[in-house]
């Protein structure tokens, strides 16, 4: 069956993409060139470093993309465009080139061998030149999505990850010998579209058997973008099989309290944070970035009572320098004030006027202030403060100053 289907993708790359794969990729990284004894011949990859590589001693995840000559720089793009450490980690991108007439020869008479080349000596070859931290990520399309497959169900498999784009084989022989090693979790994300037609059917039938069996250590997604053909989606799957590889990568977003609390609410948050540290060898306790958009997203969405749950479990936050500033102060103050919780307004009216004397906001917080004092019925505080906010607005030609004089005739 494996013949079957690898001989119908040769003769599909031939008369299909030939000319894609007869572009050669910008020069973008390095190109280097090492001899393979299992192949017998040279072979020459490309070789992309993170920005921070030369500026730190840090090891790095490594991404291999078969057809490199094609794929590289996608695998490069990714990269920079989801911006490093935000939603993926810093990664090393080794393109291996594979041009044509030799990438079917290879394929067609050193099909074991490729195999033994990309396990041993290009992963080899790239841990004893650069600095790698042992996770690794195979990409394969077409053909060579036979070989992404085919290696991460491997006895001995040295990569984490596998992405089979457009085509895949796993039978049950494949799947009994797994599930008799004894591994770390390896990730599997397939993908393919009705559209093509040569290898659809091969990729159906892996999914099939991957659901007809329990597979310890093996996490793996199947996905059809049917709005693409055979040559664009390899594109789409590479940015989304890293996605799913690093599904908890990223710090957690929502899209409503609502959402938030649907998923766990806090009891959730915390374990995601607690795999993703254990995982990623990252931090355990939940990120700043987390906490702020939390906070944001309860003051934007009019939820007071998760907004001032958020404030309380988050108070660490609120030391850091985003929150440095009269304006931030005056907006948090004026929302405890908005529902009359006064004895949390008056401190962050406090100290904006006190640690951040910006004239655009000194009318606005000394008005909260006075109002917070006069919820709380200490008039002669009121009074004196809501004197400061007139002052204050003259100064400044404030266009709410009649607001602030009406406030303070009121107290008297």
């Amino acid at each position: 069956m494996l013949k079957q289907h690898f001989l119908l993708i040769l003769i599909v790359s031939l008369f299909v993409s030939n000319s894609l794969l007869a572009q050669s990729a910008m020069q973008v990284g390095e190109l280097k060139t090492f001899y393979s004894e299992i192949l017998g011949t040279d072979r020459t990859i490309q070789v992309y470093l993170p920005d921070s590589y030369d500026d730190s001693e840090r090891k790095y995840a490594t991404l291999y993309v078969l057809d490199g000559q094609m794929f590289f720089l996608n695998g490069v793009a990714i990269q920079k465009s989801l911006h490093g450490e935000t939603l993926l980690p810093e990664m090393i991108v080794i393109g291996l080139v594979m041009e044509q007439p030799e990438r079917n020869e290879v394929f067609r008479n050193q099909w074991d061998e490729f195999k033994a080349f990309v396990q041993k000596e290009l992963v080899g070859y790239i841990d004893q030149n650069f600095r790698t931290n042992g996770e690794r990520i195979l990409f394969g399309w077409e053909t060579s999505a036979y070989v992404s497959a085919e290696v991460i169900m491997a006895s001995g498999c040295p990569f984490t990850g596998a992405i089979s784009s457009n085509a895949a084989y796993i039978d049950q022989n494949m799947i009994d010998s797994f599930n008799k090693q004894v591994s770390d979790i390896k990730y599997l994300y397939l993908a393919n579209t009705e559209k093509d037609i040569y290898t659809i059917a091969s990729t159906t039938q892996a999914v099939e058997n991957l659901k007809a069996n329990d597979i310890d250590n093996l996490v793996w997604d199947v996905r059809l973008f049917n709005d693409e053909i055979h040559e664009s989606l390899p594109y789409l799957s590479m940015y989304h099989g890293l996605k799913f590889y690093y599904h908890n990568y990223a710090s957690p977003s929502f899209s409503s309290i609502k959402d938030f609390e649907e998923r766990g609410g806090l009891p959730y948050l915390n374990d995601y944070f607690k795999q993703r540290g254990e995982r990623f060898g990252m931090s355990q306790e939940i990120d700043y970035a987390t906490k702020n958009t939390l906070i944001w997203m309860a003051w934007n969405q009019d939820e007071f009572s998760a907004f001032k749950q958020f404030m309380t479990e988050f108070e660490d936050v609120l030391g850091t320098p985003r929150y440095a500033s009269a304006y931030w102060q005056n907006r948090l103050g004026q929302y405890y004030l908005k529902y009359e919780d006064f004895d949390s307004a008056i401190p962050f009216f406090e100290r904006g006027i006190r640690d951040y004397p910006d004239d655009e906001y000194m009318a606005q917080m000394y008005s909260g202030l006075g109002l917070s004092y006069l919820g709380n019925d200490d008039k002669k505080r009121a009074k004196q403060n809501l004197k400061l906010a007139v002052q204050a607005a003259e100064k400044t030609s404030d266009q709410n100053l009649d607001v602030y004089k009406e406030q303070l005739k009121k107290v008297k």
